[in-house]
């Protein structure tokens, strides 16, 4: 995972006239699909980030795929990007696949509605939602995660119990790292509705081969970029920026997540991105750090020291925080 146009450390500056365009496109996208959203239907009908409805109310959705709940094993299968595998930077600051992540913190927590539930995890750092249906970064025997995923869930009809993805947040990368700034405006105006279809079409084919009471939950993503308001006030405009093209991003996954019939975890809520707090009210040039960026220095490995960072992944707790939104959405 390296989320919109994630910084990293890498780059930051010449970014910004990229982000104001990414924020001014997701602004109509978000207009777009709202406009045109449906009420979902089936086992993510509600609106899980929203309402809490308890453990028996997430029980019975996630016993809803389950054809003989309590006899056999029960599977849950995580999709999507680094974050579906863990992914942290260890001490020399390589990326590593770790057991602290979302599915896994989320697999101990389920264990205690399906005890014995097995934990599958399919994710690929870098994936997008073209690679995932196509594929061309990880190696997968039936070509891409998307038809892993799919032969599973097939092959285990009636033992899956949860699906959950996180994917688009690497899209609109090749748009605009090493690209020639007047060759951006045309990619991304191509990419945003590229994503939409993609994610469309792995949704449903998710749900044709899960079958239709299958529990599916999806994501929207924190902004690792906020950190970069610690550093100048350049680095303030492309926090503020991108926080606003991340929420854009994040009305758009919602909208076509809840048209498939799955729920949302609401990450972007859980780590505060959009809370500036006062600061904006005083101006960029006031020396106050926001709740956002104290949540993003804390949950992730952005604010670290090298060579761990700037690293855009969530740590051990930001890892919690996820799982813990993705339990917020199955109980509701």
């Amino acid at each position: 995972m390296a989320p919109p146009v994630s910084a990293a450390g890498r780059g930051v500056t010449g970014r910004a006239a990229a982000c104001v365009l990414l924020a001014a496109l997701l602004a109509l996208a978000g207009c777009a699909v709202t406009s045109g959203q449906r009420k979902p239907a089936g086992p993510g009908a509600a609106h899980g980030a929203d309402v809490i409805g308890g453990p028996g109310a997430g029980l019975a959705a996630l016993r809803a795929g389950l054809a003989r709940p309590g006899r056999g094993p029960s599977y849950y299968l995580s999709l999507g990007d680094s974050l579906a595998q863990g992914i942290q930077p260890a001490p020399a600051g390589n990326d590593v696949r770790t057991r602290s992540g979302y599915p896994d913190q989320l697999a101990g927590r389920l264990r205690g509605l399906i005890p014995g539930l097995r934990l599958v995890k399919l994710g690929c750092s870098g994936e997008t939602t073209s690679t995932m249906i196509h594929g061309g970064i990880c190696r997968y025997p039936a070509g891409s995660q998307l038809a892993e995923a799919a032969r599973f869930l097939r092959s285990h009809r009636g033992r899956v119990a949860l699906v959950t993805i996180d994917i688009g947040a690497n899209d609109p990368n090749s748009c605009v790292l090493g690209a020639q700034p007047l060759s951006v405006p045309g990619c991304l105006y191509h990419r945003v509705p590229e994503i939409e279809r993609n994610l469309s079409a792995i949704l449903a084919r998710l749900r044709a081969a899960a079958g239709s009471r299958v529990l599916i939950v999806g994501m929207t993503y924190y902004v690792p970029e906020l950190e970069l308001w610690r550093r100048d006030l350049r680095g303030r405009q492309i926090a503020v920026i991108t926080d606003s093209f991340a929420a854009g991003v994040g009305k758009l996954l919602t909208a076509r997540y809840h048209r498939a019939g799955a729920r949302v975890a609401d990450v972007f809520g859980a780590f505060r991105s959009a809370d500036f707090g006062r600061a904006l009210r005083h101006g960029l040039r006031a020396a106050i750090t926001p709740p956002n960026v104290t949540a993003v220095c804390s949950l992730t490995w952005m604010c670290a020291a090298p060579p761990r960072g700037p690293n855009e992944h969530a740590n051990n707790a930001g890892y919690r925080v996820i799982a813990g939104a993705f339990w917020r959405a199955i109980m509701g």
